[in-house]
């Protein structure tokens, strides 16, 4: 018979009569995900959905093959129960946004709700209901391939945006027309690889674990995210596939967490290369005890559960207990009840504007020598030289499953669109950014001879970042610094653009550079985003959300780092400082390269320039359980209307685990105009102030904090107050 979906009712009592009815094998089914749908669809796949044995597929079919198999599911089925297609929304469907760690760059996270919500609508009208993003894994090691999709090294900042993209995704309800059940991942401490090697295990302190890892995914949880993916990774020892602390005692227990949770692609089966399971039956029985409710592509569950069952070895309400956060999310997406395909316009009008808005938003500006940026719309021939000037597929980066090359427009287009044929000149110098011919530096040589300014486009293209591709360096590949080199030599004045997927090293480029703006890989727009930055259309905002170290020997780098008993000063500043036998100053930095980032974490520039002043505080002490608002005004004090992106900083002097030496606690976006102040007030609570002490209890202890109010984490306004 066919279940079908009362018009109203409670979801938990309609799920437990649907319980009541499923056979043990159509149960085990609903737990199963896979990627083997193909179009057209075959009729072992058909038979497949009518006997329920699949509950979900991943990255597959089309929009058709979807369409059908979903009435087989609710129509030709026993029970009626319908299928859940997932598939990587990452950062866009059809309008490919920038990636995530550039959207962070931003600090919008209107901006970035707004962006989640078009990428559900035209994922939701292909018949797709499930994303796994936001990827929220906090990373302070570029050299791991899938810092491109996260939110940056801060928890505070990444649990923002977290949760703007949940918002975005899901909407209102899921039940509501264009609503795509978010998937954060990876649960927990993947980021946190050793040398940055992707699947990597991590070893992370339960203090660092509770303070660093997990507040993007407790601000997940909280905002109603439906859906949670562990890692692949180990944590502490312990597969986070099979990890009873994490899924067990802190997502169901401490967070009371009520969505499903989804292993990721194979790591069931996987757990035995890890050293933790035995076998498949016991990766299984691991897996499920843990509270992994779905098995993505492999077939453990499948296997082995019904038999387990059997033998006694695992209880039926564990089963059902995994099938009950299975059906809840399909109700809730209101799948039991067909509805009328949605229609979206792929690429509309708003899509391409919030695309260009955020690609805008993202990008920022190192270095920009004499103001030599914007440059003159009206005056001189450009030289545009370098592999990504025009390269569609690396533009939009990793995790661009359904963008399409045609739809992208490149910095070569769009420069042309805006200043004519006959003022720009191009040559791509190189094939590609790992190209070590130089072939090509003679034809680009000859445009840059003839050009007033070259802008340079350098970076890495888009395979070589992401998942699996983790670098051991972290500079320009293939031949282009070698490119850089030659072009200096013409002395004609260069503005560099680099597209990558994480924090390069160019540190010979900077300097060879008047002007550079970071780009990431900013997606469809990207093209129009960058000509209308370069040429003053747009005035650059964005600020980094990553720390860019100088060299990979000081990876791990990052802003809040502990103090230690021997700092570095700007005295220990400049290299040759000494050598191994006879080093200058025992303090904590580099003998062969200085300790300071290249460029800080929360730093970025602007066309215009801003002053901070008139720091004050509500009150000088803060009582437990109180709340004070720290505050300064900003004025913008440059010639264009600008905005800035500003930031709180904490740090309490003594406490019974030191803390970091500055923390982000706020950040506020403003529009200035020229000349325009505005106050900018951050209300503080003693709750923001806490952390977790020795015994891993979140307290807040009394004692002197210093504070600033600043452009980024090196600098500000500094002031302090006391918590009594």
């Amino acid at each position: 018979m066919v279940l079908q979906a009362a018009p109203s009712g409670n979801i938990e009592a309609r799920i437990t009569s649907l319980l009541a009815r499923m056979t043990l094998d159509e149960k085990i089914g609903q737990m199963s995900q896979s990627t083997s749908m193909k179009t057209p669809l075959s009729e072992q796949i058909k038979s497949e959905i009518r006997s329920g044995r699949w509950g979900s597929f991943l990255n597959a079919g089309s929009p058709q093959d979807r369409a059908e198999a979903q009435r087989i599911a609710l129509k030709e089925s026993r029970l009626g129960i319908p299928l859940l297609f997932g598939r990587d929304v990452i950062h866009g469907y059809r309008t490919i946004f920038p990636i995530p760690l550039g959207q962070s760059a931003s600090w919008d996270p209107d901006l970035i709700e707004q962006a989640a919500r078009i990428a559900a609508h035209e994922a939701f009208a292909d018949g797709i209901r499930w994303t796994f993003a936001p990827m929220i894994d906090i990373t302070r090691d570029p050299r791991w391939g899938r810092v491109a999709e996260g939110l940056g090294e801060d928890p505070y900042l990444a649990s923002r945006l977290a949760v703007a993209m949940i918002h975005g995704f899901q909407s209102d309800s899921l039940s509501s027309t264009g609503a795509i059940a978010a998937c954060v991942k990876h649960y927990v401490g993947y980021g946190a690889a050793e040398a940055g090697r992707e699947y990597n295990s991590a070893w992370i302190p339960e203090g660092q674990l509770r303070e660093v890892y997990l507040p993007p995914f407790q601000a997940a949880s909280d905002a109603g995210v439906a859906t949670l993916m562990p890692g692949f990774n180990a944590l502490n020892g312990v597969p986070a596939t099979g990890n009873l602390f994490i899924l067990r005692k802190i997502l169901r227990g401490e967070w009371n967490f009520k969505g499903m949770v989804v292993s990721d692609y194979t790591a069931i089966p996987e757990m035995i290369q890890h050293g933790y399971a035995a076998n498949t039956t016991d990766a299984a029985r691991k897996a499920l005890l843990a509270g992994v409710d779905m098995e993505m592509v492999s077939t453990t569950y499948f296997d082995h559960l019904k038999t387990l069952v059997e033998k006694g070895v695992v209880d039926r309400r564990a089963i059902d207990a995994a099938v009950r956060n299975i059906l809840r999310l399909k109700f809730q997406l209101g799948l039991f009840d067909q509805s009328p395909p949605v229609l979206v316009e792929p690429l509309a009008p708003e899509a391409l504007e919030i695309a260009k808005r955020l690609a805008t938003e993202s990008m920022v500006l190192l270095k920009n020598d004499a103001h030599l940026l914007p440059l003159s719309k009206s005056n001189g021939k450009i030289a545009i030289i370098g592999p990504l000037a025009d390269s569609p597929v690396d533009q939009m980066g990793t995790w661009a499953m359904d963008g399409r090359a045609s739809d992208v427009q490149t910095p070569l287009a769009a420069l042309r669109e805006k200043l004519g044929d006959a003022r720009v000149l191009y040559s791509p110098g190189l094939k590609n950014s790992r190209d070590l011919s130089r072939d090509g530096f003679k034809d680009a040589l000859q445009k840059a001879r003839m050009a007033d300014v070259i802008l340079l486009f350098l970076g890495e293209e888009q395979i070589l970042s992401g998942e699996a591709h983790s670098r051991a360096f972290l500079d320009l590949p293939g031949a282009q610094e070698a490119l850089v080199n030659e072009i200096a030599k013409l002395g004609r004045p260069i503005v560099t653009v680099v597209l990558a997927g994480r924090p390069l090293t160019f540190h010979e480029t900077a300097a060879k550079s008047k002007a550079i703006l970071f780009g990431w890989h900013p997606g469809t727009m990207g093209g129009p985003a960058i000509a209308d930055l370069l040429f003053g259309d747009a005035v650059p905002s964005g600020k980094l959300t990553i720390t860019f170290p100088r060299t990979v020997g000081q990876v791990p780098i990052y802003y809040a780092q502990l103090p230690t008993g021997r700092p570095a000063s700007s005295s220990d500043l400049g290299i040759p400082l000494g050598n191994p036998v006879n080093p200058v100053g025992y303090t904590s930095k580099y003998v062969d390269v200085d300790f300071t980032p290249e460029f800080p974490f929360g730093y970025g520039l602007s066309y215009s320039d801003f002053k901070y002043s008139n720091l004050r505080v509500s009150a000088p002490r803060l009582r437990m359980g109180g709340l004070l608002t720290l505050a300064a005004d900003v004025t913008n004090t440059g010639a264009v209307a600008a905005d800035e992106i500003v930031q709180l900083y904490v740090h309490e002097d003594v406490a019974s685990v030191s803390r970091p030496i500055r923390q982000l606690k706020g950040a506020r976006r403003l529009h200035l105009r020229p000349g325009e102040t505005v106050n900018v007030q951050f209300p503080v609570t003693t709750k923001d102030l806490a952390f977790y002490n020795q015994k891993m209890q979140l307290v807040t202890e009394p004692g002197t904090f210093h504070f600033w109010i600043a452009p980024d984490s090196v600098r500000g306004m500094e002031g302090k107050f006391i918590v009594e």
